[in-house]
């Protein structure tokens, strides 16, 4: 049996790393942008949260805070699968079944 975690459990990686890594270190978001070599608005949206993070912007942060991409693409993908469990009644898709 699955364990079931209440969406509420699961964090968007973007405001995370505001709180946790960019704002610590008292760079502003057009600084960082500039280091990272990406538009403002595109780490402004993920800082954010309106923005999904990729996998380069994920190499990105840990080439300068030393956090984990593959951790952070995880909390991407736990945000994402919380925020469809909370629509999944509506998706209307029958079990198959397979070939004799």
């Amino acid at each position: 049996m699955a364990i079931k975690l209440h969406h509420s459990i699961s964090v968007h990686p973007g405001p995370w790393l505001k709180r946790q890594m960019v704002e610590p270190y008292g760079v502003t978001v057009k600084e960082l942008a500039g280091h990272f070599g990406v538009s403002r608005q595109a780490l402004s949206g993920l800082l954010n949260g309106h923005a999904n993070l990729s996998a380069e912007m994920a190499i990105r942060f840990e080439k300068a805070f030393g956090v984990k991409a593959d951790t952070l693409l995880r909390m991407q993908a736990a945000y994402d699968i919380a925020q469809a469990r909370e629509h999944e009644d509506e998706i209307k898709v029958g079990r198959l079944e397979m070939a004799a």
